[in-house]
């Protein structure tokens, strides 16, 4: 079994095709194939099902898969602990919420500083993420906190208002039982602080309708079609000018705290060091 083995793998479980890893990896299909049905007789089973429009993981695979991205991580980091300067280097693969507000800055003040990391960023819910930053997968990701996990460590990046939102200037929590309410889908912290409210209160909602993309969320609400709970920030562009009203809820539900999620057992990087002294610099409560 070779390094180049797992790697052909884990793109093959990403992309759930041959064809899609072939040309990420810049290999013949032919042998993407033949590693793969080398590594399934090497290990004496199938590690993928096949079917018509490509190929997923068995239970086999994804224990496989679980192994494959500590193993790839471990030889990244051994890289970075020999090759690591003084000066940040390399790539730092972020994960976030939609709703960071101050990340634009945080983001803008690392690229000043170290214009040498190739930093990429990925949107997602906080279970998502915080799945990803465990399995290896991301480096590091913003996040709805505070959270408490065996393997990840977190870091205060700021906390904000909740606020509900709607198209009328008055709301009264009766309103629940008979106007829709607008959500991301489960994994998302406001939506979580949402629902815990209602619970609270014993209030059953009349619907609850889910969306991607919280812009979606923010514009439906401005033409009637329901209310919302969303951080302050996310919804003062609508709110400076009348489309969308904002109304205080209970002091219990109404802070959301974003934190930096990374391993704990990671290799310290001198990219990530410094991103994190970066987050440090602009964090605010």
């Amino acid at each position: 079994m070779e390094l180049r083995d797992l790697q052909i793998f884990k793109s093959v479980a990403n992309h759930q095709s041959v064809s899609g890893a072939a040309k990420e990896l810049n290999y013949v299909q032919s042998n993407v194939t033949a590693r793969i049905k080398l590594l399934e007789k090497e290990l004496k089973t199938q590690l993928f099902y096949r079917h018509r429009k490509g190929m997923t993981l068995n239970p086999e695979g994804r224990k496989m898969l679980a192994y494959v991205n500590k193993i790839l991580q471990d030889v990244e980091e051994m890289k970075q602990v020999f090759l690591d300067s003084d000066t940040p280097t390399g790539t730092l693969k972020i994960g976030t919420v939609e709703t960071v507000s101050i990340l634009p800055t945080i983001l803008a003040s690392y690229y000043k500083g170290y214009p040498n990391v190739d930093l990429t960023l990925q949107a997602g819910l906080t279970e998502e993420l915080i799945k990803e930053v465990a399995d290896h997968q991301l480096d590091g990701a913003f996040i709805t906190g505070p959270i408490k996990h065996p393997v990840l460590e977190q870091y205060d990046v700021f906390t904000e208002n909740l606020v509900l939102i709607s198209q009328n200037k008055s709301f009264r929590i009766e309103e629940f039982m008979s106007t829709p309410i607008l959500v991301s889908n489960q994994g998302c912290g406001y939506r979580s602080k949402l629902e815990l409210w209602l619970k609270d209160e014993g209030i059953l909602p009349k619907r609850i309708m889910e969306f991607n993309i919280l812009e979606t969320i923010l514009k439906s609400v401005a033409i009637g079609l329901g209310v919302t709970l969303v951080p302050q920030s996310a919804a003062e562009h609508l709110s400076t000018t009348g489309k969308v009203y904002c109304h205080p809820i209970p002091k219990k539900y109404g802070t959301n705290s974003t934190v930096f999620i990374r391993r704990k057992d990671a290799y310290m990087t001198n990219s990530m060091e410094c991103f994190l002294k970066t987050i440090a610099e602009h964090h605010y409560v």
